[in-house]
């Protein structure tokens, strides 16, 4: 039972039951998400890929990695993105145990505060797997889970821009979360090449769908979104 919520992200009947969205509440809004970073050469690289379309995203940074590069923490707040918890090391096994958890969070939390200058409330776990330990820890902590319901797939191996742009917009639709990744700190190397590369045209894909990026309203319930233009 410990590990039940661990396939939410793609059973969405047990994310509902277990109150985790996958998904936003959005009558235009998709969301763009990244994890894993920030990265020296990934991040710079999707900044400046989200700059040229005109899209904003959301940013599941790191702890290790926000420590290690505490100064792209502060461009993607600079550039108008918004930062979100990805636990401070990359371990899926720290969910089981509350305290391991609790100690991994915390350190994240003061990690991206202090780059940031401000509290990160959105979290999403390594590889997106919750334990119910896990889940009600995060929640004791005042965080709102985050899953998704479209995936790029580029930390795979053979990743093009083409495979990414298409895995991440089928059948999109609005309230869709879209995962990819600015990093390859834990995925194939280089992998944000390709991802970068696969920006301009996933955001055609989303503007001929009718929808548009969206960003989680500052200060309010996750239900409540403010659409970003």
């Amino acid at each position: 039972m410990q590990w039940a919520p661990a396939p939410a992200a793609f059973l969405p009947r047990l994310a509902g039951a277990l109150a985790i969205p996958t998904t936003l509440r959005s009558d235009r809004g998709v969301l763009l998400s990244f994890d894993d970073g920030p990265h020296p050469q990934g991040t710079p690289a999707v900044l400046a890929a989200l700059d040229r379309v005109g899209a904003p995203a959301v940013f599941f940074v790191s702890g290790e990695q926000a420590a290690r590069h505490p100064e792209f923490i502060r461009e993607i707040a600079a550039a108008g993105h918004q930062l979100a918890l990805h636990g401070h090391r990359h371990q899926t096994r720290r969910q089981c145990s509350r305290s391991l958890l609790a100690d991994d969070t915390r350190r994240a939390i003061d990690t991206v505060s202090a780059a940031a200058g401000g509290v990160p409330r959105l979290y999403r776990p390594p590889h997106g797997v919750f334990s119910l330990t896990g889940l009600r820890l995060i929640r004791s902590l005042g965080l709102q889970p985050l899953l998704w319901s479209k995936w790029g797939r580029d930390w795979e191996r053979g990743a093009t821009a083409s495979t990414i742009a298409d895995h991440a917009t089928a059948g999109i639709r609005a309230g869709d979360v879209v995962l990819l990744h600015d990093a390859d700190h834990y995925g194939t190397r280089e992998s944000w090449r390709a991802t970068a590369a696969a920006l301009p045209e996933i955001a055609d894909r989303i503007a001929d769908s009718g929808l548009q990026a969206v960003l989680v309203a500052k200060g309010a319930a996750f239900e409540r979104l403010a659409l970003t233009l």
